[in-house]
């Protein structure tokens, strides 16, 4: 299972993240500190971007020179080797080191769902060692519950990979039907012609599995954040895979001991009081905002005040989309009305012709000279857009 965001195309300038300043305080530090953190856009590649981060935040790699407004792939890789080369011996940092390249792709984790620190990649796990020499706990929250009625099923197919083969053959078995939206775990397949027992067992641990993936689709349960909140000690920081993504966990050094994840979408990259999401839920729907002081975010203009996290970044989404859509309506009107300006011309041009030709085969003198023959009517200028030429 990769890490999603790393399949789109690149765009001229898909490999460059702009940088945001945040405060912060390390663990037994008093001070906070000003920093610049790495932000990431649609296509950034969320693993290479997390790592970068809590190197950061560690103090353990520092953004040059302090002006600077944004980094590349080229830069943080090289940045993020320096640092490795410094402080490691392994001999396996070399291997580790030729495994940057595929950051930008994403990371094959394939999580098992019984352990929040175990990952079984279908590779060589590069990219795992390049975490593990930089000091980086790499977790997931998408635990099955011991309690729970699918935990034998869950647990004994183990992890996402397995899951999806699983699901995949026993669709074939029973030609399409476990796939179905009508199936349900308790659904009775033995009216299917020369179905044995243990392909019956073979559906009916899809059809669970099936269910379980759906009713956990954020990729984090309940009992994953109770076990996350209670394994990571206080003030520590480690990368977390939640919905497809890699990002910043922090557990508070305070006594309440709450879990942050480190707001690093481009959509607040001017948000200065957005720092930090506070993770209460599995789906987002209780989350809430954070400065880098943990006080709760009050977003310049007061836009989203008092909305959860998941309400203000969709708020934002939205309006940003309104606001493209708008400029390319105005955009388009302003096209239409060049096209009939074009067109009125064009045709005004004709009519000067036709009448000219008419005077002339009247024997009248023409009440002005059209233009010379072959000369273009002009075309209006060409206009860019997105890099795209508008004609």
């Amino acid at each position: 299972m990769t890490t999603n965001g790393d399949s789109v195309e690149r765009t001229l300038r898909g490999d460059i993240w702009y940088l945001k300043p945040i405060h912060w305080t390390r663990h037994g530090e008093d001070a906070p500190r000003e920093l610049k953190i790495i932000t990431q856009n649609f296509n950034g590649p969320c693993s290479l971007i997390s790592l970068c981060n809590i190197l950061i935040l560690r103090g353990k790699i520092e953004i040059q020179p302090a002006d600077r407004r944004s980094v590349s792939y080229e830069y943080l890789s090289a940045l993020l080797a320096d640092s490795l080369v410094t402080e490691q011996t392994d001999p396996a940092l070399s291997a580790a080191l030729s495994t940057l390249p595929n950051t930008q792709r994403g990371m094959d984790l394939n999580p098992l769902f019984t352990s929040i620190d175990a990952f079984r990649p279908a590779g060589d796990g590069g990219e795992l060692k390049l975490f593990e020499l930089a000091g980086v706990q790499l977790f997931h929250g998408w635990l099955v519950d011991p309690s729970s009625q699918e935990f034998d099923v869950v647990s004994r197919i183990s992890d996402y990979d397995s899951a999806v083969n699983a699901i995949v053959e026993a669709d074939y078995i029973s030609q399409g039907r476990v796939v179905d939206d009508t199936a349900g775990a308790d659904t009775d397949f033995s009216h299917l012609e020369n179905m044995s027992p243990e392909q019956q067992q073979k559906l009916h641990d899809a059809l669970t599995i099936r269910h379980w993936l759906e009713a956990t689709s954020s990729q984090m349960t309940y009992h994953g954040l109770f076990t996350l909140s209670s394994t990571l000690p206080p003030g520590s920081l480690a990368a977390l895979f939640r919905n497809s993504h890699l990002s910043v966990l922090y557990k508070s050094a305070t006594d309440d001991g709450a879990l942050y994840a480190l707001v690093t979408d481009h959509v607040f990259a001017n948000e200065p009081s957005v720092v930090w999401e506070r993770l209460e839920d599995v789906e987002g729907g209780a989350s809430a905002f954070v400065d880098g002081f943990f006080n709760t975010s009050s977003p310049a203009g007061g836009d989203f005040a008092g909305a959860t996290a998941e309400g203000a970044l969709r708020a934002i989404e939205a309006r940003e989309e309104d606001e493209s859509s708008r400029a390319d309506r105005e955009l388009a009107m302003m096209l239409q009305r060049e096209e009939d300006e074009h067109a009125q011309a064009v045709y005004q041009e004709a009519r000067r012709r036709q009448q000219h030709e008419e005077q002339q085969r009247q024997g009248r003198p023409p009440e002005a000279p059209p233009p010379a023959q072959g000369q273009p009517i002009p075309r209006r200028p060409m206009k860019r857009k997105n890099s795209c030429l508008i004609m």
